[in-house]
């Protein structure tokens, strides 16, 4: 067998391209230009090539299974689609005039093998064909955004564990409440990325049902072992209703809100690290490799990759409203709205596996500046161990913390710290505040009696870190 490759330079390629279509005989006329082009999706469904041949391979064995090719017809089409893969990962695709992947593979297999490639579709219909490749395509990208995920929780591992004996303010409502470590401050955002990862596995989970052998949508008329099909592409299982499977884009949603989510936790964990990054915190440094400078500004250290990862989770969870928006009226079964759909899911997943990989150098590469962390603690951060004191010697704790509330207010009012207000006035509030006062530890012993599980103690913060290193175990 001959086979081409490149582009097709023959003026008269472009021409047997356009006449090429998997329907038409029904039609007298062609379509106007302007409503072809509109229903054209090559530019966009072209990525699923590698995806379209691999399921027609698995169709072709499965037809000769089936009895309806002989075992030469069988290696004749299977030899075919190696070519048409060959070609098309040599560019034989790139400005190709098809309406879609499945005609410009329909159509390179006919000049490989010939008329034979007309048995190919066979039992098979563009609906569960398209459904089928965009299944094989989410369940790759679903592995691939996984890795970055995890290279981006080890990462705020790594910072976490250099960071245990950094202490600094934690904050609610923006405003300083207790003092914390540095590393327990990073597996807060570590934690939710494992939450991220087991709504990945998730929805790849109910991915993995076969449609292909569904035709169009009452099933096939020819008895293929959708099992065997199921195996071969590396579906857990065939699809149970061809109707449903057919117009089914769950998957996509699922996938789609599984990244809307994690964009949102990267947004999240973004925004701190810019705050802390901010001239007026310092608490950290970027590297000048995840910075940028001004155009105008001499001095300036721009943190724009945590700006941009800021900004593309707007675009994932845009995505995903998109794709609701959608799929909120159709029918059962194959509606043309759903050429929409792959559009929505690919820019999810490519803004994604752009945006992890810088996030999680910045991440990797920045410093703690621990000077800064421990000039914002101050002693008016241990008011809470003070209601705690009290409530140890037994004062209710409702009544204990609004002692210490006024024992704050008389510090404000007075311009002083709180372990600054003097014996006298303090014991004048309660008897015991004084000593209490005087015993305030450091920040460390603080931080030590928050020894419940998932607290900022040492033998906690060591204990999350250690199944962390579990959930972070890169995919094999």
């Amino acid at each position: 067998m001959t086979r081409r490759t490149g582009m097709e330079t023959d003026p008269k390629a472009g021409e047997a391209a356009a006449e090429h279509r998997l329907w038409g005989g029904r039609f007298v006329e062609g379509m106007e230009a302007a409503a072809a082009e509109l229903n054209r999706s090559l530019p966009v469904d072209y990525r699923l090539w590698p995806q379209d041949v691999r399921a027609s391979k698995a169709w072709v064995k499965a037809l000769a299974r089936a009895g309806v090719l002989q075992p030469e017809e069988e290696a004749q089409l299977c030899d075919g689609l190696e070519c048409v893969a060959q070609r098309l990962a040599d560019g034989a695709g790139v400005g190709a005039p098809d309406e879609d992947v499945h005609t410009l593979v329909e159509r390179l297999l006919y000049q490989e093998v010939g008329e034979l490639a007309g048995k190919l579709n066979t039992g098979r219909s563009r609906n569960d064909q398209v459904a089928t490749d965009l299944r094989l395509w989410g369940l790759e990208a679903s592995d691939a955004v996984e890795r970055e995920l995890v290279g981006l929780g080890r990462a705020l591992l790594g910072q976490a564990k250099r960071g245990l004996d950094l202490y600094l303010p934690g904050y609610t409502h923006g405003q300083r409440a207790q003092p914390v470590r540095w590393g327990y401050v990073l597996l807060a955002h570590a934690w939710p990325l494992t939450r991220d990862r087991a709504r990945l596995a998730d929805a790849a989970r109910r991915m993995a049902e076969l449609p292909l052998g569904s035709g169009a949508l009452a099933g096939s008329s020819v008895t293929v072992d959708r099992d065997f099909l199921a195996g071969t592409l590396g579906f857990d299982r065939p699809a149970s209703n061809a109707l449903d499977v057919t117009g089914d884009r769950d998957f996509a949603a699922e996938l789609l809100f599984a990244l809307a989510l994690l964009a949102t936790h990267m947004s999240r964990l973004a925004g701190e690290l810019l705050t802390y990054a901010s001239s007026e915190y310092g608490f950290i440094r970027l590297a000048d490799g995840y910075c940028t400078g001004s155009s105008l500004l001499p001095h300036k250290r721009n943190p724009d990759v945590f700006e941009l990862a800021r900004a593309k989770s707007a675009r994932v969870l845009s995505d995903l409203a998109g794709l609701l928006s959608l799929l909120k009226a159709l029918p059962a079964g194959y509606s043309k709205d759903l050429q929409e759909d792959k559009a929505f899911l690919f820019d999810a997943v490519d803004t994604m596996l752009l945006t992890l990989p810088a996030v999680r150098g910045a991440v990797e590469t920045l410093e703690p500046v621990p000077e800064r962390m421990a000039a914002a603690l101050d002693r008016d951060l241990l008011a809470t161990d003070l209601a705690e004191g009290l409530a140890a010697a037994g004062v209710p704790f409702r009544e204990a913390h609004g002692l210490v509330g006024r024992l704050v207010k008389l510090a404000e009012t007075r311009g002083l710290h709180l372990g600054d207000v003097p014996p006298d006035e303090a014991g004048a509030i309660h008897p015991l505040l004084p000593s209490l006062v005087a015993s305030l530890d450091s920040w460390e012993g603080s931080i030590e009696r928050r020894d419940s599980a998932g607290g900022s103690s040492g033998a906690s913060v060591a204990a999350q870190i250690l199944r962390l290193e579990g959930e972070f175990q890169m995919p094999s």
